[in-house]
């Protein structure tokens, strides 16, 4: 986890570097992921005056109870900023994808989690004088998955379970460049 968080300094530290001008691209982390012991960090790029396309990924080793979780998600997302400053501020829509992968420990039973899901997004984002930014985003999703058991049996007991509606949301600072 410290790793996660020392690739995300980093990153931030040499977009901080970068010259002055139109920023396109945007390197941010969610404030919030630590909450459920994961690093997530994104990249966005705007690709026209009112668009951009997002990467996110993630890193967990949650503990739930008795069950652990470790493993990643990438989620690609458009968005669509309905703004007179444009893409990469102010409000917007953004639908996006997520695929996750797990690897699933309770007590004897082992196993491998494989979602994929998408939902929409509403959010706002700011870009401040020096580059700094700050996004707040929340939004339905769904997610449709399987657990295939390595050891043991399939008794796991998953927090809101493979199938089905969930949430997304988030807070986050970067960096623009």
């Amino acid at each position: 986890m410290k790793q996660l968080f020392m690739a995300g300094a980093l990153l931030l530290s040499l977009a901080a570097s970068a010259q002055d001008g139109e920023k396109k691209n945007l390197v941010k982390v969610n404030m919030l992921s630590p909450l459920v012991r994961t690093g997530s960090f994104f990249y966005e790029r705007k690709i026209s005056s009112n668009s951009s396309l997002q990467l996110g990924v993630f890193y967990t080793g949650s503990k739930f109870d008795e069950l652990k979780l470790r493993g990643f998600g990438i989620t690609p997302e458009f968005r669509y900023y309905a703004s007179e400053k444009g893409a990469m501020q102010g409000f917007y829509l953004g639908p996006f994808l997520r695929y996750q992968n797990y690897e699933l420990t309770e007590l004897n039973n082992k196993g491998k989690l494989n979602t994929f899901g998408g939902g929409l997004l509403i959010g706002k984002q700011w870009i401040f004088s020096k580059g700094i930014s700050l996004d707040i985003f929340a939004g339905p999703s769904y997610n449709s998955g399987s657990v295939k058991v390595t050891n043991g049996t399939d008794n796991f007991d998953l927090p809101g379970g493979v199938n089905g509606f969930g949430a997304r949301a988030g807070l986050t600072v970067g960096i623009a460049f």
